[in-house]
């Protein structure tokens, strides 16, 4: 009786096929009943409503599968840190009250101990993306994925002790306004520790989904954000507070914190604009032998302008004054050439950006003016070229993604079109 009924026998179908652990759709069973045929929308609105979720051992065992996977795995780093940081702080908090800024305090546990998961969480965030499945890949940028470049183990460093040092700094900065806001409070030991684990944890999710859906445009955010903080923690921090009536070096000679974060500073920050050179250039046109050599031009003088940086910071000018300045010149004689020359060597890029450069170049040179004649002092010219050249450095990594050949498309419409040829008939023949 069940073959003579379509309905009926349609709707067994629908029931003994659907896989086991979803949920019938009541839209679709009906439809089913009627002997409708469901619909492409009623089909993916289905399945959509139905899909189950990841398990948590499917999630371990492939953390880089799709976007699913990896945010969960985000959450459980997150969730380990939290542990972490919560057991470690009651031991550390024990029986005290615990001030929130200062030494021996909540703000200097968080900071100290946040920097070191950022720098293990970071590494942890390029080792799941070690073999992205093409799920993830549907559902995420390509990130630093491109041709012809890829992150080494150093490179992979620096940008951890970046992270780093971003979030050491950043959570010192914080705990201090804190304590300024609620003056003369403290924080009990339990307290302490929830929220001790509750900054690892962030520190920990933030940094991990940082490293993984790291590109080129958020590299220059972390590069921009670096020299911030770097060089705010510097300052802050100097033993010498008339140090600005000297110049910016005179940060890395006071022999105490301010020195070290100040050449640590410039030595990370060189390594990422090292970075920045290869990826910033791996979307120039290499069509022809001519296209690839400048564009290994430009990616030299980039690369070569990060090495200056960081021999800035290698060589203070207390200690070796002529090749400190010898470098720091070079750095500016380099980044002038790739200005003037960058209309000759990618001729792809935008006019815009390219005039910003002249302009840029320009008020250099009129602060250098400024200096001999007695106008500025060179603290003030260092800081604006500083950051002049690093704006610029930036701007270029997103100009230079943005320019997308506008040939390709007609070209393989080109090739498409050659391969056929019309005979006497008028009907095209592969030839």
């Amino acid at each position: 009786m069940v073959r003579d009924t379509p309905g009926v026998r349609d709707t067994a179908v629908v029931r003994d096929t659907a896989p086991r652990g979803w949920q019938s759709d009541p839209q679709a069973t009906a439809r089913a009943a009627e002997g409708m045929p469901m619909t492409a929308p009623t089909r993916a609105a289905s399945a959509r409503r139905t899909q189950p979720s990841t398990s948590i051992r499917r999630v371990l065992r492939h953390p880089a599968e799709n976007a699913e996977s990896l945010e969960s795995i985000a959450l459980l780093v997150g969730a380990g840190a939290f542990v972490l940081g919560f057991a470690v702080g009651w031991i550390f908090f024990w029986g005290r009250d615990v001030p929130i800024a200062g030494s021996g305090s909540l703000g200097e546990f968080i900071a100290i101990g946040g920097a070191a998961i950022a720098v293990i969480a970071f590494v942890l965030g390029r080792l799941v993306l070690r073999a992205p499945a093409p799920g993830l890949h549907a559902a995420v940028d390509d990130g630093l994925d491109m041709p012809g470049t890829r992150l080494h183990w150093f490179d992979i460093a620096a940008l951890a002790v970046a992270h780093g040092v971003i979030v050491l700094l950043g959570w010192v900065g914080l705990s201090d306004l804190l304590e300024r806001s609620f003056i003369g409070a403290v924080v009990y030991t339990f307290p302490a520790a929830v929220l001790a684990g509750v900054g690892f944890a962030v520190t920990a999710y933030a940094v991990f989904l940082s490293a993984a859906r790291l590109t080129p445009m958020l590299l220059s955010l972390v590069l921009a954000v670096f020299l911030v903080v770097g060089a705010l923690a510097s300052m802050l921090s100097s033993s010498d507070p008339l140090w600005w009536q000297k110049n910016l070096s005179a940060l890395g000679i006071t022999g105490d914190v301010s020195s070290l974060a100040f050449n640590l500073t410039l030595i990370i920050a060189g390594a990422m604009v090292t970075i920045i050179a290869r990826y910033g250039t791996a979307s120039l046109p290499t069509s022809t032998p001519i296209e690839v050599r400048r564009r290994n031009v430009v990616r030299f003088g980039l690369a070569l302008i990060g090495v200056l940086l960081a021999c800035v910071g290698i060589f203070p000018v207390s200690e070796f004054f002529v090749l400190h300045n010898t470098v720091a010149t070079g750095m500016a004689v380099a980044y002038t050439f790739i200005v003037f020359a960058l209309p000759r060597l990618v001729p792809s890029m935008p006019k815009v950006f390219v005039i910003l450069g002249y302009v840029f170049v320009a008020v250099i040179v009129v602060l250098g003016v400024f200096f001999a004649i007695g106008y500025y002092n060179l603290t003030a010219v260092e800081l604006v070229a500083g950051v002049l050249i690093f704006s610029w450095i930036i701007l270029f990594l997103r100009n230079a993604g943005a320019i997308r050949p506008d040939d390709v498309a007609p070209a393989a419409g080109a090739h498409a079109v050659d391969a056929f040829d019309d005979d006497a008939s008028g009907a095209p023949v592969l030839t």
